[in-house]
């Protein structure tokens, strides 16, 4: 590994390290926290990769944050980057939920515990929201792209299907509309 990438390796996993101490509300304010870091910040990558990533990790098993840091460290950084920025988003939760076991008991019924908390939560969907309209604006870029959001917000609501089967369809449709084009000659 050269020194550039020795690097950039220890930077991405500094900042996932930041993002794990930090970010508070869970996977969708660490999104926030990449979007303005990488995207915005240091230009290492797009809202489309970004919102490819987060894709990608809500499709596969495991945790969507952590799948999606792995994929943007590899994109980065290859093998190393992905292992750094899954070990900085992944330790500092652990060692503080290591602390929370340990003194569970004696805060779980906490009034003031309880009152900060719920200023947390207020103080975190903001920050939810503003990722998730970011992201918006790159992945809806058209009529098709929006029937297709909108047929899968409703399949998600109301027939409570699948989050992976909803992104194959997604899929599926978004590779027949694209067939569809070819043919009319409107790729």
């Amino acid at each position: 590994m050269t020194k550039q990438q020795l690097r950039r390796t220890l930077s991405i996993f500094l900042t996932f390290l930041k993002f794990g101490c930090f970010t508070f509300g869970g996977g969708w304010s660490i999104v926030a926290q990449i979007q303005k870091e990488y995207v915005e910040k240091q230009h290492w990558i797009t809202d489309e990769e970004l919102l490819d990533f987060t894709s990608v990790g809500r499709s596969i098993p495991g945790i969507m944050i952590g799948n999606a840091s792995v994929l943007f460290g590899y994109q980065a950084a290859g093998v190393p980057g992905a292992l750094a920025a899954l070990l900085g988003i992944v330790i500092p939760p652990v060692v503080i939920m290591l602390g929370v076991v340990y003194v569970y008991d004696l805060v779980k019924d906490n009034l003031y515990v309880a009152r900060a908390m719920i200023g947390v939560r207020a103080a975190v969907v903001p920050i939810i929201f503003s990722a998730m309209q970011k992201l918006f604006r790159s992945g809806i870029r058209d009529v098709f792209c929006f029937l297709v959001a909108a047929a899968g917000l409703c399949l998600c609501l109301f027939v409570k299907m699948s989050n992976v089967l909803i992104v194959l369809l997604g899929a599926a449709a978004g590779l027949a509309w694209q067939e569809v084009r070819a043919r009319r000659g409107l790729s």
